[in-house]
């Protein structure tokens, strides 16, 4: 049985097995974060919600490089460092998206500072009533998808092989097999990082949106996830999906993606 939580949380160095599910004041929101099925050390992935009054929340993943505490050093920082400059912003009654911005610019700084070489990758959504805007840096995914399978966004991933498949240039499929799909081109932490912040998506009553890791989509193809998360309670389409994928990494079966790997997932639904 998922746990189901009533208050925002920070989820670190978490080792699932089923998903929990947070009530938010305008919809609900669900969680998995598990480690790499081949290692013993520490989750690298952060996520965290917050909620700011009856009407807005933020949603972020963030997936820690480097290897061991480098990685979740890394993440943790940015999570940390979101947080205060959402509070900050809302106590000075500010936009929570200068709150997002000035939260990863400052947690890039602090890594370069605090644990040099170490990177990661953030992925946040700022929801205010039926208006999403997405930002991130790095490789994670945010996927917004109707009931019926109609993507509403899907980022493009910060790496040449995202890059190579947004130009057409490569398919999904070859994408998922290249042999360089784990190099990223930008990322916190980096010297040159830029944020990318996206439009504004206008959420219809049962659209899925969803934030993850890379661990979800090396593991699934999109079209996968899209069929796995589009309907049906979404504490129980997330698990699905959290399942799915560390069976490919566990089980690698030919023909299929697998890529052992920390998973997190954040996904919201409006209520």
């Amino acid at each position: 049985m998922s746990e189901l939580q009533v208050t925002p949380a920070v989820y670190r160095e978490c080792n699932m097995d089923t998903v929990v599910r947070h009530l938010l004041p305008g919809g609900e929101a669900v969680v998995f974060s598990s480690r790499s099925p081949d290692k013993e050390s520490a989750n690298e992935d952060a996520a965290a919600i917050h909620s700011f009054g009856d009407n807005a929340q933020v949603l972020t993943v963030a997936d820690g490089m480097g290897g061991g505490r480098l990685g979740e050093t890394a993440s943790r920082l940015t999570i940390e460092s979101i947080e205060e400059s959402l509070l900050a912003a809302a106590k000075s009654d500010l936009a929570l998206r200068s709150g997002i911005l000035s939260g990863i610019e400052n947690a890039s700084d602090r890594i370069k500072e605090v644990a040099p070489g170490a990177g990661t990758t953030v992925a946040t959504l700022e929801i205010t009533g039926h208006a999403v805007r997405p930002y991130h840096v790095g490789d994670s995914v945010i996927l917004i998808v109707g009931q019926r399978g109609r993507i509403k966004l899907l980022t493009v991933p910060h790496s040449p092989v995202g890059l190579a498949v947004e130009a057409g240039v490569l398919d999904h499929d070859e994408a998922m097999h290249h042999e360089d799909r784990h190099i990223i081109l930008n990322y916190v932490g980096s010297p040159e990082m830029r944020i990318e912040m996206g439009s504004v998506v206008t959420l219809a009553r049962r659209d899925t949106v969803l934030i993850a890791s890379d661990g979800l989509v090396d593991n699934l193809t999109i079209p996968e996830v899209i069929e796995l998360v589009r309907k049906g309670p979404l504490h129980k389409a997330i698990q699905r999906a959290a399942e799915q994928a560390r069976q490919r990494m566990s089980a690698p079966t030919p023909g299929q993606p697998s890529k052992p790997d920390d998973l997190t997932i954040v996904a919201y639904r409006r209520r």
